[in-house]
């Protein structure tokens, strides 16, 4: 084997698990952002569902309130 050859084998050896480190680490950060974007889908939901709750609270108080008031009126 000549100087060359033994040069790019041993470029090539420390190059390859460099990349696929590379890759690792990208699916680790991709894994990661797909976790905080579920997490952030379930806090979506609950303020969802809490605005939700009280849209419906508030129009039962305005129909109690008017109910009142017709009845009042209605004496």
């Amino acid at each position: 084997m000549n100087f060359c050859t033994t040069c790019r084998a041993t470029l090539l050896a420390l190059a390859l698990p460099a990349l696929a480190a590379c890759g690792v680490e990208t699916a680790g950060t991709a894994a990661t952002a797909g976790a905080m974007r579920v997490q952030e889908i379930e806090q979506g939901r609950v303020v969802q569902q809490q605005v939700q709750q009280q849209l419906q609270q508030s129009m039962d108080q305005t129909q109690q309130q008017r109910a009142e008031q017709l009845d009042q009126a209605t004496r």
